[in-house]
């Protein structure tokens, strides 16, 4: 694997380079990241939607007691998913306000489902716990839309840069391996005697 990965150090410098890149463009222009999170946040919701109303439709003896639940969520899934995406231009705030208010959604029906459901399974309190997390920061988002979104943007900005300052790291490293035939420790391999 390592020989292959030396042979091909082009295609991780040119990884870490696109990383980098993008890193410095989110911090520099969080608008463009924002869209991009408009974009993720979008399928995500759509996905999470419909799987939820799948559970809820075919999710047999799973689903059991929890159908209302999944089917509302599946809902507030789908219609956050569907207005991110046919509103690709919405602003930051708007978004947060979005991802806060399907957080918020989400977390109160997942208090619901596991209060229903505590003397049916065990471990409930986790998706209680889960619940209040997500209305926490819900709540956080839609108090704090403003920084709420600058936050996220340069949060991603400054991990692409990492990822990608360490992928030119490596590619670095595998190319003088690919030039000399060494591991990656930087010693060379013994002669065949």
């Amino acid at each position: 694997m390592l020989e292959a990965l030396a042979r091909n150090w082009g295609a991780v410098a040119l990884r870490g380079g696109v990383a980098v890149l993008f890193g410095v463009l989110a911090l520099v222009w969080p608008g463009m990241t924002v869209l991009v999170l408009v974009a993720l946040f979008g399928a995500y919701a759509l996905v999470d939607g419909v799987t939820a109303l799948f559970t809820a439709i075919r999710g047999g003896p799973r689903a059991m007691g929890r159908r209302g639940w999944l089917v509302l969520e599946g809902i507030a899934g789908l219609a956050a998913g569907i207005l991110t995406l046919l509103w690709p231009g919405i602003t930051a705030v708007v978004l947060v306000w979005l991802i806060g208010g399907w957080a918020v959604v989400t977390g109160v029906l997942e208090i619901a489902a596991a209060i229903r459901l505590r003397k049916e399974i065990e471990g409930e309190w986790m998706l209680i716990l889960a619940g209040i997390a997500s209305v926490f920061f819900g709540v956080l988002l839609i108090a704090l839309p403003g920084p709420g979104a600058l936050a996220l943007a340069w949060l991603i900005g400054v991990y692409a840069i990492v990822f990608g300052v360490l992928e030119l790291a490596l590619a670095l490293r595998l190319r003088r391996i690919a030039h000399k035939g060494g591991s990656m420790a930087g010693t060379h391999r013994p002669a065949p005697a």
